[in-house]
């Protein structure tokens, strides 16, 4: 809470600042309008893992194929936080261990959830950032 509190006087003396204390001391600026961009959570390590995989799926490394993986995984970052990703990479990656193993995997329904939220994600990103 004392985070906030800070960053929001920041807030409040950067927008002084910049508009040349346009606000008078009466009237009430409201930092809690500010919106702050949505944090990047994604570890630079996994986005170049996913990447270096598409650009190995997409036929080797060009500079098309690269800017477009790119491109993909920061739109896959758009609908998806770091978390849901890493989960559903994990679902889908083991939901084909056999038996029941895999059944952790593959049968509960916050699997099923993530792994299609991935899927919609990626064929997004594909339509998106790569020219057909």
């Amino acid at each position: 809470m004392k985070n906030k509190t800070l960053w929001n006087r920041i807030a409040y003396i950067l927008i002084c600042l910049v508009s040349g204390c346009s606000v008078s001391p009466q009237q009430k600026l409201e930092v809690s309008e500010i919106t702050y961009p949505k944090k990047n959570d994604y570890p630079t390590r996994d986005r170049v893992e996913y990447v270096m995989n598409c650009i190995a799926q997409h036929g080797g490394l060009t500079y098309i194929n690269q800017y477009a993986c790119g491109c993909k995984i920061d739109k896959i970052a758009e609908r998806l936080s770091f978390e849901e990703y890493d989960s559903a990479k994990t679902f889908k990656f083991l939901k084909n261990t056999a038996g029941e193993s895999g059944g952790v995997f593959r049968d509960p329904i916050r699997s099923k959830n993530l792994r299609q939220k991935l899927e919609d994600a990626e064929a997004y990103a594909e339509k998106n950032c790569f020219v057909k």
